[in-house]
Order: structure tokens, then sequence, then C-alpha cells
């Protein structure tokens, strides 16, 4: 099993900076989740950009579907903010022939308490199961990609 892990930016990439007293986005933790999780099957981690999702463009997505269109792998897991997260995975819906899943964080992986860890292992592990298409991996399910919205009130994701 060979799996490409593509970040992109978003809240589980974030670092908080006492000083500024804000979070910016830093060097994807991607790598070492799945170090410290001791995977037992081959991958690569690509970073395509480092942007909060509300930054990411249609460009930014037309780039991304491109790469992954002309990509040789089978297997995705997207890292990707969670705000316009459903929109991206709603670009890439058509892409024939390939298993994405899109997950982020609710909370920077780099926090004590986080769903970041959490949610990588549960995008892991629905890349190698679920049926050809684009799905999302948050708050503990597995959506498929157009019936999956975020709740902003109860800042988790749900079925439409």
């Amino acid at each position: 099993m060979f799996i490409r892990f593509i970040t992109t930016g978003g809240t589980i990439d974030k670092i908080y900076f006492d000083a500024l007293s804000q979070f910016e986005v830093g060097e994807s933790p991607i790598g070492a989740i799945l170090t410290d999780g001791l995977v037992s099957f081959d991958y690569e981690v690509v970073s395509l950009f480092r942007k909060d999702s509300l930054e990411v463009t249609a460009e930014d997505r037309l780039v991304l579907k491109e790469f992954i269109a002309k990509d040789d792998a089978g297997h995705y897991v997207i890292s990707h903010g969670t705000d316009t997260m459903v929109d991206t995975a709603s670009v890439l819906a058509d892409l024939p022939g390939k298993r994405i899943v899109l997950t982020g964080a609710l909370s920077p992986a780099r926090f004590k308490t986080t769903d970041a860890i959490f949610n990588v292992g549960m995008a892991v592990a629905a890349v190698q199961t679920v049926d050809l298409g684009v799905y999302i991996a948050m708050n503990g399910q597995v959506f498929p990609a157009g019936e999956v919205k975020k709740n902003r009130e109860a800042n988790q994701f749900e079925r439409i």
C-alpha cells in the first residue's frame, strides 16, 4: 500500500506565536504524526501550499486537482483547513480512479489537546477501505463528498 499525503495548510498546520498573539500556518506535522504512529505502509508527503483554507483560491484547487490527475498514486490523504474543505472536496469529486480523503483539525496538531492525530488516523484507515471517490474524515466519521457540511455553531462536520 502506498499513500500520497498532500498538505495544503489549515489549522492542522498552524503554529501559535506568543509574541504576535496569533496563529500562522507553518510546516506540516503530517510526517511526524506518521512517524510517531509507527505506520508500516509506504508514503510520501507533498506540500502544495501553506494557506488558511479561507485563503485557498479556485486556482489553488485547480492546481491540487491537476496534481492528483497527473500523479500515478491511487490513494491520497489531503490535509486541509476545515472552513473550505467541503468546497475543495467538491472540486476533486470527478477525478476518476482515485481514492481521496480530506482531513484537518479544529485545533492545531501541535496543541496538547487536538483532534488532528485522530483525524489523520481516521483518514489513513478510510483511504485504505473506501470505494473510489472523494471523502472527508472528520469528527470520527467518514463522509462522501457532496453529503457533508461543516456546522460552524457546533464546530463539527455532519451529513447533509
